[in-house]
């Protein structure tokens, strides 16, 4: 069957869920429930966002739209609503070719949350404040790395390439979080002073004489008290007075 090709001008809407998504229609023609399962079963739901019910059918009317899967046919089996049938077009499957060898080859400008986090920390914050958030989520991730279900035996390596990559990353963000985490209890790592605030002023997209002081009194406000500490101290009082 020769497939009609996609429409000039139509997106390529090039997601990990769509390269997902159209990797199981080139390997054979399947309904969007089958896809769902697949992605799950064969672990691909680490690699693709499909956390909303409709994602699947939401990428799927994007790939149908840019031409790069079709209708195949339409069943209905006993005692099952109908299923629509999707099959990579030739336009799909030479899509599919170039976007995993770009992925592959060519490092994306990708923009996550944390960095920009990162990037943005109040120079007022306390470093017992900050440490205790990064201390926060390097739990999250040992967490995260710890709930990893070991792979079947069987299952060919090449199969388990971004399981590693994965793992590495998250190895490696803890290690980098950890030496942050010492840096901070040892003073190593502490807010800059007035001092080198100042200096920041000769530079492009310094902060302004008002914005620096409103630094400047935050750094000298007292820490707020939480409730650990509070029950320390409590403790404290009570083991002097006893």
């Amino acid at each position: 069957m020769t497939n009609p090709p996609a429409p000039a001008g139509s997106p390529r809407p090039r997601s990990p869920l769509s390269m997902v998504v159209l990797a199981l229609a080139c390997e054979e023609p399947m309904h969007p429930y089958r896809m769902q399962q697949l992605i799950v079963e064969r672990g691909k739901d680490h690699v693709a966002n499909v956390a909303q019910r409709n994602s699947v059918y939401q990428t799927i009317d994007a790939l149908l739209r840019a031409g790069l899967i079709a209708v195949r046919e339409t069943a209905r089996d006993e005692n099952r609503p109908e299923r629509t049938i999707y099959e990579a077009t030739d336009e799909g499957r030479r899509t599919l070719h170039g976007w995993l060898r770009t992925v592959l080859s060519t490092p994306a400008r990708e923009f996550p949350d944390f960095p920009a986090a990162l990037s943005l920390i109040d120079p007022g914050m306390k470093p017992a404040e900050l440490r205790g958030l990064l201390e926060t989520r390097v739990a999250a991730l040992e967490a995260r790395f710890a709930g990893q279900a070991a792979p079947p035996p069987e299952l060919p390596r090449l199969f388990l390439l971004e399981e590693e990559y994965m793992a590495a990353i998250v190895r490696a963000e803890i290690d980098w979080l950890r030496g942050v985490i010492d840096d901070l209890r040892t003073g190593r790592l502490k807010p800059p002073t007035e001092a080198e605030m100042r200096r920041l002023m000769s530079l492009p997209g310094a902060p302004s004489e008002a914005a620096l002081q409103n630094v400047m009194q935050q750094q000298a406000a007292p820490a707020p008290v939480t409730r650990r500490a509070a029950r320390r101290g409590s403790r404290r009082r009570r083991s002097r007075s006893a």
